[in-house]
């Protein structure tokens, strides 16, 4: 007997433990707004998989945060992937912008484009394509001393980034470390003082919402940016740059860095995050401010609401 299909508004892949306060307050807010949510884990990934193959279950939005990570969700994530692409769902952060986004040496030349102040960089190719680096000793001495090594790739929580380079030698030895990947050599931006502030900030998008905050490269500590902050310390900027990056990655929900430099320019670091740690501030002290945390989760509900009006509409029937 076949069973009748199931729509849900929101579907919620995550695999990752520190993950679970975020989809509480995902789905907190999913109740108060009137949408209804799956969460997908390991222990039913199968199940949900011949479910969505088999046309017994359908999503009108689906947030993915595992399949980057855990290679059991891949046959998901092409089902996921493939729906979209006909126009039956809507994938928060599509993965192709996710995988453009993750290239950081794309985006440096994505955000030049755009008018965006970045680091002085010298972009050099992968080793096993080309083992000459492709500069000159003056090239690299604009970079100053010392310098910033970093994978285009390879760079999540830090992993692979080199803060104090000083030599060729570094970059030489570097550059083996992940021979199929591009390598991007990096001014290291010194920060301004806002009172006892570091000019150092992490700011987020989420679904058409800019929420800036502090956040000191040094500690790794956030501090909420107040109203008053924003306006007496003039960083109404953060939030034009922020939609500018947003502009050129397509992404949905994404987090970049920004430094106000001693020079008074508003210079992007890290470019895209496109996976946010959302561990929350209240049990992490590393981590994202819990008022952060809920407003970018009613901020998804949002755009669910919105995506499920249109998808909505789009497949009324008309009247004859």
């Amino acid at each position: 007997m076949r069973l009748p299909a199931s729509t849900y508004d929101l579907g919620l892949a995550w695999n990752w433990e520190f993950d679970k306060d975020f989809a509480d307050s995902i789905g907190e807010a999913a109740r108060a707004g009137g949408i209804t949510i799956r969460e997908i884990h390991r222990a039913d990934l199968d199940h949900t998989f011949e479910q969505l193959k088999g046309n017994q279950l359908h999503f009108h939005v689906v947030l993915d945060r595992a399949s980057d990570e855990e290679e059991a969700f891949h046959p998901l994530a092409g089902e996921l992937e493939r729906r979209a692409r006909v126009g039956e769902l809507r994938l928060v952060n599509p993965y192709e912008l996710m995988k453009k986004a993750a290239d950081k040496a794309t985006m440096h030349l994505e955000l030049l484009a755009h008018g965006v102040q970045v680091p002085y960089t010298i972009i050099i190719s992968p080793y096993n394509q080309k083992q000459e680096i492709g500069f000159t000793l003056t090239d690299l001495a604009k970079l100053g001393r010392p310098f910033i090594i970093k994978p285009a790739n390879t760079t999540g929580g830090g992993l692979g980034v080199v803060l104090g380079a000083e030599s060729l030698k570094d970059v030489l030895e570097t550059r083996q470390h992940h021979k199929n990947d591009k390598y991007l050599l990096q001014e290291a931006v010194k920060p301004g003082y806002l009172s006892e502030n570091r000019g150092w900030f992490r700011v987020f998008y989420a679904f058409g919402s800019i929420i800036p905050c502090w956040w000191d490269d040094q500690t790794h500590l956030y501090e909420e940016i107040t109203p008053e902050d924003e306006k007496s310390f003039g960083l109404g900027p953060l939030r034009g740059v922020t939609d500018i990056i947003q502009k050129a990655c397509g992404l949905d929900f994404f987090s970049t860095e920004i430094v106000f430099a001693r020079d008074e320019r508003f210079v992007v670091v890290d470019y895209v995050n496109e996976m946010c740690d959302m561990r929350l501030q209240s049990k992490h002290l590393d981590g994202v401010p819990d008022r952060v945390v809920r407003s970018i989760a009613v901020s998804l509900i949002d755009f669910v609401s919105k995506e499920k009006r249109l998808h909505l509409s789009s497949h009324q029937t008309p009247e004859v």
